[in-house]
């Protein structure tokens, strides 16, 4: 049992009595219960939404603003399934594994078209077989379940090898979520439904790659089947079609799929190598929760003024800075505030003295933050570009005020603006945001070139403050923490990319393949009448850019629909960019060129007796 938080897990269990986990204004408890009988989910959650009103209107609390407790009166209850658990998981990850459950729908969608024109190639050359059944007696419908069977056997063995293979993968998906700061659990046994999904697909998969090749072979004329052996194929391209609209389906979804790998890769690189206006390398993130070393609350800011000169005393410590919330990785405390006659939502954090030089975010205006904004002096505010746009209209912000509106425990106050920073990406990495709400735990941020320094700073707090509880990290590495699902989707899409490619390159090689084959007479003759080497190359490569340009064009228009489903996902790219588009396009014509090349250079060397001698 992991709990029923889906992908945590827990060590220790504590009753539920905690003042701080029991306050009204907390609101990540979850209460779990049974069901009476002959209540389901859907009554249960009627009836909870039917009382939810009264709720809400009797435990509503003062204090908050107006839009605060209107929107809070508006909340209502529902009943979930206790097997799906309460998922974090799920909220970060929902959207990313539908698109890779699509993904791999079209990637299966590939290997079934391979399979097929493998099936019409293979159902082709027993023409003859099929019709001297026939022409003895044979049903049609006792070929066509023989016909069957051996598919469903082909069947039968990837679906089992498909189970084991995903049973073992599945297992590394799951800890490519797992990072430095925290491990993913997850229970991917292979249960009853995991197997009744795969037998579902298994029986859909094979009547998709068989019904056509099986029909085809028992729909054979005897007569004409048995004339046609050994008259060559110098007609008759109709043949074909089957097999070139295949290819055409693999090259168009390869292009969707190479597309969205090409995305997804180039929108990671993008955050990763994306400028927040702030320091990232030589940063050391300590986390120290006063309330777990049993600090009094009246000596948490005390307390952090002795451990910045701790730490800013240890040699290799450039600078040293607390805040209240860890850059980058989404945390703040939102706040509605009011300037002049501005409404409007802004995002804090409090920092200590010298924590944007330690960050290296440089001061454009005004002073930065000095040992006498205390909070019995004016409360005094650094604001950013953002906010001096959208609520001063561009004015000189220096010397103006801000007030916000009242909550629970943090009553109206008014700040004087004293300094303007440039917009950092202090949220996250994708979105602009402003910089107080002291608590019981804050995070330390550490400028320091050299490792050993770091070492000295455990030091020097475990010998000076013992009871203190730290955690170090580093804020490199946490950022790349905070990009788990980005590269997921890179590392995953790519992958699925260029199996689709290869997938298409097998059977693009495999049609052409048979198409030269099946008209080795019509080639014989062509170069017995003198066609050169280099125009039998070109006319097999002709038929293959032929396909590649119609899927192609067929590829561009579904990669421009189905970039709109993962728009979301992407950063610092439009769904729809043509230098994507263009990249992937020039991969699959090379891909078309290798796979057409040897079928067409073996064509050209062909001896025309000999093929004119063939069957």
């Amino acid at each position: 049992f992991f709990g029923l938080a889906v992908g945590d897990d827990f060590d220790i269990a504590i009753p539920l009595c905690q003042p701080k986990e029991l306050r009204r204004d907390v609101f990540d408890v979850a209460v779990i219960g049974r069901l009476r009988p002959g209540w389901t989910l859907k009554s249960a959650s009627a009836w909870l939404d039917a009382i939810s009103p009264g709720i809400f209107e009797a435990t509503a609390l003062t204090g908050y603003s107006t839009e605060t407790i209107e929107t809070y009166k508006r909340f209502r209850l529902a009943a979930y399934a206790a097997s799906d658990g309460v998922s974090w998981l799920r909220t970060q990850y929902d959207s990313s594994l539908r698109l890779l459950l699509a993904i791999t729908a079209l990637v299966l969608l590939i290997a079934c078209a391979n399979l097929a024109n493998l099936m019409l190639a293979r159902a082709s050359t027993r023409e003859h077989e099929v019709a001297v059944r026939l022409a003895l007696g044979a049903s049609r419908g006792r070929l066509l379940r023989q016909l069957v069977a051996e598919s469903a056997l082909l069947v039968a063995i990837g679906t089992a090898l498909g189970i084991y293979l995903a049973q073992f993968l599945s297992r590394i998906l799951v800890w490519s979520l797992s990072t430095e700061s925290g491990s993913v659990h997850l229970a991917v046994e292979t249960d009853w439904r995991v197997l009744l999904f795969a037998a579902g697909l298994a029986s859909l998969t094979c009547a998709f790659f068989v019904a056509a090749p099986a029909l085809r072979a028992t729909s054979t004329e005897p007569v004409a089947a048995m004339k046609s052996r050994g008259r060559g194929l110098t007609g008759g391209r109709e043949r074909f079609s089957m097999q070139r609209l295949m290819v055409v389906t693999q090259i168009a979804v390869s292009l969707v799929l190479l597309v969205g790998a090409f995305l997804f890769v180039r929108s990671f690189r993008n955050l990763m190598t994306f400028d927040p206006g702030m320091r990232e390398g030589g940063i050391t993130v300590v986390f120290i929760d006063f309330e777990q070393s049993h600090v009094a609350p009246g000596r948490y800011e005390e307390l952090q003024r002795e451990l910045l000169d701790e730490v800013r005393s240890v040699p290799g410590v450039l600078d040293a800075a607390t805040t209240t919330f860890m850059p980058l990785l989404g945390g703040s405390w939102s706040h509605f505030i009011r300037v002049g006659s501005v409404d409007w939502w802004s995002r804090f954090a409090a920092v200590s003295p010298g924590y944007f030089q330690t960050m290296g975010i440089p001061l454009l205006r005004g002073r930065d933050f000095n040992p006498n904004d205390t909070a019995a002096s004016q409360r005094v505010a650094v604001v950013n570009r953002t906010f001096v746009r959208q609520c001063l209209g561009g004015a000189d912000p220096i010397g103006k005020t801000l007030r916000t509106k009242p909550e629970p425990n943090y009553p109206s106050t008014v700040y004087e603006i004293v300094g303007v920073i440039p917009d950092t990406q202090y949220n996250d990495l994708r979105g602009a945001s402003q910089y107080p709400a002291p608590g019981p735990s804050c995070f330390m941020m550490i400028h320091s070139g050299l490792a050993p320094a770091i070492a000295g700073v455990r030091h020097r707090i475990a010998e000076k403050h013992p009871e203190i509880v730290m955690e170090f990290s580093d804020f490199q590495a946490r950022i790349r923490d905070g990009l788990v699902r980005e590269r997921l989707m890179a590392m995953l899409s790519g992958f699925f990319g260029l199996l689709a490619a290869l997938l298409t390159m097998v059977g693009l090689y495999g049609v052409i393949s048979y198409i030269v084959a099946r008209r080795r007479n019509e080639i014989g003759i062509r170069m017995a009448l003198g066609a050169q080497r280099g125009q039998v190359v070109s006319m097999v490569m002709r038929e293959a850019g032929r396909m590649l340009v119609i899927g192609i064009l067929a590829g561009a228009v579904l990669s421009l629909v189905a970039g709109r489903a993962a728009s979301s996902l992407l950063f610092g790219l439009k769904p729809y960019d043509p230098l994507t588009l263009a990249a992937a396009g020039v991969l699959l014509a090379v891909i078309a060129a290798l796979a057409s090349f040897l079928p067409a250079r073996r064509a050209s060397r062909l001896d025309p007796l000999v093929a004119l001698r063939y069957e």
